[in-house]
């Protein structure tokens, strides 16, 4: 009999970043029927079945844009990707900035708690997992289980007490939520 973990599918790296993206356009105010829209017209235009982690997508008073460096249209312009690739000069349009694009536009770091934080998801690190500089967050703090302080816990990692901190944020663990932070 199949539990209802196991009729679950885990999501790809592709599809998590997908969501990610739908949520962050989301977040910018991007009605969802636009959004699909965008997503649909580059799947089929792009024949791309993960047009949001494949392409780097911008936003701007509400609608998705792909910019000529993305697509073979004129420099300058960028395709208006929620009303089926209507041409456009480009204005100041805004990137979604926590991912990072690397070979042939794919995203494969994203920035999972801000730019800000030293926590990258990037799936050629530790299989995926959330990481602070290669380290896996959840390892951090299961030092911090242990016991240990964040001086300990960074001198081990070679990375700064400000990043164990942001790794333990990110983990669940803060200031007050179980006591504070054992700092030394």
């Amino acid at each position: 009999m199949l539990t209802q973990r196991d009729r679950r599918a885990a999501l790809t790296y592709f599809q998590l970043i997908e969501v990610a993206v739908v949520a962050a356009f989301r977040k910018a105010g991007v009605p969802l029927g636009r959004i699909r829209a965008a997503r649909e017209w580059a799947a089929h235009a792009l024949k791309s079945e993960h047009p949001f982690a494949e392409y780097r997508f911008k936003e701007e008073a509400r609608h998705l844009w792909l910019d000529s460096s993305e697509v073979d249209v004129k420099p300058g312009t960028v395709l208006q990707a929620d009303q089926e690739g209507q041409l456009t000069w480009e204005t100041v349009i805004g990137r979604l900035r926590e991912f990072e694009y690397e070979h042939e536009g794919i995203v494969l770091k994203w920035h999972v708690a801000g730019l800000e934080s030293p926590i990258i998801i990037d799936p050629r690190i530790s299989f995926g997992a959330p990481t602070v500089r290669g380290t896996p967050t959840w390892i951090i703090k299961g030092r911090w289980d242990a016991g240990e302080s964040d001086t300990d816990i960074a001198e081990d990692f070679r990375i700064e007490k400000d990043e164990v901190r942001e790794a333990l944020k990110f983990e669940g663990i803060l200031p007050g939520g179980r006591g504070e932070l054992r700092l030394h």
